[in-house]
Formats: structure tokens, C-alpha cells, sequence
């Protein structure tokens, strides 16, 4: 899961005495980190925790991919009720996302983003200190998957193609995968096993249905002399994270 700070979504509460700011953290938790929406069900359900010691207001809303989005700013085919709630220290909160039926392709997966806005309580000015708060914003991927696509999401990564390019600017190497499936897959790490040694990329990606992603790779300057395999570690629906290798096409 990813947590970044909205920039029209931040929330400031200033006190102006003292020189020493305390931030607030996160404390609701998104009940996994991502979303499936199979068409065929009339509604999915999104459920909170709030972990921390104080009750949190929490805003909701989708978009399509825009990370600057507000829940003014957007238009999605789907309702989220309630959009806005209160959670209590140590309880949970269930959200319900209904589709609205607007078209949206039949033969593959849409990708859509998930947005979780967390205001904290405003804390009490002590000892003269400047109070700095924050509205913490969280976002994870929402899949909107039609109902007879061929295969299987949990099998789309065997159908997955690999090859070495050229890296950006024509300096380097990279690794460059090919989707010809309807599902997205999604990268925890991506890297090359070649000449016995593996190199490992720190962080992920994915590549959408019957598209290409590139991965650049720092560890390697030219291209493997010998045989080499792409080697990466796939997300499924449930957050659990499967390694696998695949030949690399000559």
C-alpha cells in the first residue's frame, strides 16, 4: 500500500507559539491492498479499522488515476456509501462501492485508484508549541473485472513475455514485458538472472492488458552474454506475493 500526502487534500492546523511541530500518523486501515470489482456483483464492500487511540474522520472516492484528485474533481461509474464517516479507536467500518452500470470495456480489466482521506482530531495547543496536523491520503488500486474474460487473473503472470532493450536514451539495459492477457498484472519486484548472479530492482509496477511495461535494471551495464531469465514477483488478488522466472526471448 502506498501513502502519499494530497496536495489539495492536506489539512494544516497551526499554532503560532514555539518552534517545535508534531505530525500526525495514519491510524485507519484499509482492510487489504488492493480492490477487485467482478461485474457480476451488485456491490463490493471496503472495510476500515481505525488502529490508533482517537476517532478519525475518513473521506472516500475514486478516480482514474489522476493522484491530485479530489472527490470533486472526478467522475467515476461507481457510488461509494458513506462517502464520508467517523471511526472510533479500535472499530471498524464497512463501505459499500456500487457500480452505476456506465459502459466500460467488456474485454478486459479497467484499472481505477482508490482513495482513503484520514483528518485527525486536532490536538490541543501545549506548552506554546506550533501544532502542524495532517490529512493523511491513502490510495490503492480498484480492478473492475468483467465477467468471461478468458483465463484467470492468478494464471495471467505464465502468459507474460520478457526481452532486454535498449535503456532510456539508449544507455544501459532494460527488461520489457509484454500482457497479452484481459488482466493486469502487478509487479512487487521486477530484476534478471544471468551468468549466476541475480539483479533485483527495488520496487514494482505492472503492465495493463495486451500492454508493455519497461523496466530499467542499475545493476546491469550490457546485455548478458549467456542464457538469462526474467525473474519478478507477482501481486495477486489477496496481496500475497508469488516469485517466478521466465525465459528471456532472444
Amino acid at each position: 500500500m502506498t501513502t502519499r500526502f494530497g496536495r489539495r487534500a492536506m489539512a494544516c492546523v497551526c499554532a503560532m507559539a514555539g518552534l517545535f511541530a508534531t505530525c500526525s500518523e495514519a491510524s485507519v486501515v484499509i482492510g487489504g491492498t488492493r480492490v477487485v470489482y467482478p461485474s457480476v456483483d451488485k456491490e463490493v464492500t471496503v472495510k476500515f479499522t481505525n488502529q490508533g487511540k482517537h476517532p478519525a474522520l475518513v473521506q472516500v472516492w475514486m478516480d482514474r488515476g489522476d493522484e491530485n484528485s479530489t472527490p470533486d474533481s472526478i467522475r467515476v461509474p461507481f457510488t461509494i456509501m458513506p462517502p464520508i464517516f467517523r471511526v472510533e479507536p479500535d472499530k471498524g467500518q464497512a463501505v459499500r462501492v456500487l457500480y452505476t452500470k456506465e459502459a466500460l470495456p467488456a474485454d478486459k480489466e479497467t484499472l481505477f485508484w482508490f482513495n482513503v482521506l484520514e483528518v485527525p482530531p486536532k490536538t490541543a495547543n501545549q506548552d506554546g508549541q506550533n501544532l502542524l496536523q495532517f490529512a493523511i491520503r491513502t490510495r490503492v488500486k480498484f480492478f473492475f473485472r468483467p465477467s468471461g474474460l478468458p483465463g484467470s487473473a492468478a494464471d495471467a503472470f505464465d502468459q507474460l513475455t520478457w526481452q532486454l532493450v535498449n535503456g532510456e536514451g539508449g544507455k544501459g539495459v532494460a527488461l520489457q514485458v509484454a500482457n497479452p492477457t484481459p488482466y493486469y498484472v502487478n509487479f512487487a519486484r521486477v530484476g534478471v538472472k544471468a551468468d549466476g548472479n541475480s539483479y533485483m530492482e527495488r520496487g514494482g509496477g505492472l503492465v495493463a492488458p495486451g500492454g508493455t511495461s519497461t523496466f530499467p535494471l542499475s545493476g546491469i551495464s550490457a546485455r548478458p552474454s549467456g542464457d538469462a531469465k526474467a525473474q519478478f514477483d507477482v501481486i495477486n488478488d489477496y496481496g500475497a506475493i508469488g516469485s517466478h522466472e521466465k525465459p528471456i526471448a532472444p
